[in-house]
């Protein structure tokens, strides 16, 4: 058995994603910072037949990422894929005017270093698999910049960039990195951008082993 771990972990995209891949069979590890929350999210998806536990770490913290991870993996089974999809701070979402240095590196810190920091965890263990696939989901600023979402305009550019260097890097050894963009958010109300949906597209991706990037829904017109 394997296992999907899912950074940033909450009660939408992430239970869905835990569900769709648990229908799979996949073992679901959640990650994110608060364990009593994990830990509630846990209980209901195993209730509904998913096999996942809580492993709390933020993802500004480094050490406790690689912990977490770690445990994931012993406690679980190798981590065959790994979903990077943590919610942005809201002190990332400034405006150019008013984000500070303090802001743009924290959310740097939690884009790629984060990101550097769990697929790093988790590497050694896809190598051994054989396989293995890296889920990103970002919104519409990691390619069209926007001056109101600073923070996270330049961060998730910046993820892009390094996520895309790890599948160019990963992809002759069977290991797949591939970001999904989610145009205008995820909107429970909306049949097409709703969490389950997706989830069905991110199982499509690891699944079928595709292009780099690939959109939910197209980019508006400018």
């Amino acid at each position: 058995m394997t296992t999907i771990a899912i950074v940033g972990a909450g009660p939408g995209v992430g239970a869905a994603v835990a569900r769709r891949f648990g229908r799979e069979g996949f073992d679901v590890a959640l990650v994110s910072r608060t364990q009593t929350k994990l830990d509630t999210l846990a209980a209901a998806l195993k209730a509904e037949g998913v096999n996942a536990r809580g492993f709390a770490a933020d993802v500004r913290d480094r050490e406790a990422l690689d912990r977490a991870l770690t445990e994931a993996a012993e406690t679980l089974g190798p981590v065959e894929v790994l979903q990077y999809s943590p919610l942005p701070h809201r002190e990332f979402l400034r405006s150019t005017p008013d984000t500070t240095i303090e802001n743009l590196t924290a959310a740097i810190e939690f884009s790629v270093y984060g990101l550097f920091t769990a697929a790093n965890a988790v590497l050694d263990g896809m190598r051994t698999l054989g396989h293995g696939t890296i889920l990103l989901v970002n919104g519409g600023s990691a390619v069209r910049p926007r001056a109101a979402v600073t923070g996270t305009s330049v961060a998730f550019a910046a993820e892009s960039a390094y996520a895309q260097t790890l599948h160019q890097t990963l992809e002759p050894s069977g290991i797949h990195v591939t970001q999904l963009i989610v145009p205008g958010g995820i909107r429970d109300d909306d049949p097409v951008t709703n969490a389950p949906a997706i989830a069905d597209h991110l199982w499509t991706l690891h699944r079928d082993r595709g292009d780099f990037r690939v959109f939910h829904t197209p980019m508006p017109e400018l």
